[in-house]
């Protein structure tokens, strides 16, 4: 119940800051900006956003080939999509995409609980480390470039960028010494925790994020690899509004995305336009610009999460009915 009102709750928030950027920013600069959009331009977007689905898919399978499971391609990522559109609508706290990716492999492919989970906590650690790498050097930058960071932006950089950057090291430095998180946590709030599939999946976890193996390094490439479709849509799109972009300020624009990513708003609504409405305007491309970029990124990311829901329906639907039929 706690987290349905923290939804909702949250929502709001994002539909009030929505509204207030676009009545701070003012549609006449952001029809100004869309005017010359046209619509082979936005499929290319979609394109390149679409090319981050299927490395992130092709990603997602290495892991799941170094715990010994080897999964048709179409079919990791029909389950991708459903977990990407979950994560898409639900904060980040959530966990829900990584949830319902678990269950759907356990129940549709006979996959234990603790290798799917396992899974799908690699990837999205193998995705956080390369987004905070880009954050690290687009910020880097980004401050040299304008000399200076808003009390607000500045709050997100300096104290939740440090937070996510401490988190990443104190995991890759457990599962390097293959120490338990699980354990060392727990024994400090809850005495009694004895829950050996938690204990299973950190240990597949730990198994992964071994140097020596090249299923890793294949998972950082291809990590990296999805990095490279992300500035190819920004270099794009930003030229497709006529403006012309070196490499830096596109990595600037992409960090700025991922720094909006570490507030808990479904969607990041109204965050992630406000952010970029400051990170153009701090880069001369102009705020009716920055806002106008986040609206055509909203819409292509938004285009592929209704399809994943399509997607988690109909696979849903589809395990209710054989379960069902069991009975």
């Amino acid at each position: 119940m706690k987290k349905i009102f923290l939804f909702f709750f949250s929502l709001l928030i994002g539909i009030f800051l929505f509204s207030w950027v676009l009545k701070s920013v003012g549609w006449p600069e952001i029809k100004k900006a869309f005017l010359i959009f046209t619509l082979w331009q936005g499929i290319l977007i979609l394109i390149l956003t679409f090319g981050k689905i299927l490395t992130a898919t092709w990603k997602w399978k290495e892991i799941l080939k170094s715990e010994g499971i080897d999964l048709p391609f179409l079919n990791l990522l029909n389950i991708y999509l459903s977990g990407f559109s979950i994560m898409y609508f639900l904060p980040a706290a959530f966990l829900g995409g990584e949830i319902f990716q678990s269950y759907v492999l356990k129940s549709k492919h006979s996959i234990p609980w603790s290798k799917g989970m396992a899974s799908s906590i690699s990837d999205q650690i193998l995705d956080w480390t390369t987004n905070l790498v880009v954050i690290f050097f687009g910020m880097i930058f980004f401050i040299l470039k304008i000399a200076f960071l808003p009390k607000k932006i500045a709050l997100i950089s300096f104290v939740l960028f440090p937070l996510a950057l401490f988190g990443i090291f104190y995991f890759y430095f457990k599962a390097f010494k293959k120490e338990s998180i699980i354990e060392f946590l727990f024994r400090r709030f809850s005495r009694n925790f004895k829950n050996s599939e938690a204990f299973e999946t950190e240990k597949e976890v730990f198994n992964f994020f071994n140097f020596k193996k090249i299923s890793f390094w294949k998972g950082v490439s291809l990590a990296f690899f999805e990095e490279v479709f992300l500035l190819l849509r920004i270099w794009f799109l930003v030229n497709f509004f006529g403006q012309n972009i070196n490499f830096l300020s596109t990595l600037s624009i992409l960090a700025f995305s991922y720094l909006a990513l570490m507030i808990p708003i479904p969607a990041v609504l109204g965050i992630h336009e406000g952010v970029q409405a400051f990170a153009f305007d701090a880069l001369k491309l102009g705020v009716g610009l920055g806002t106008a970029f986040a609206l055509v990124i909203r819409g292509a990311d938004l285009i592929l999460a209704l399809i994943g829901i399509f997607i988690s329906f109909k696979l849903g639907s589809g395990l209710l009915r054989e379960e069902l039929l069991k009975k």
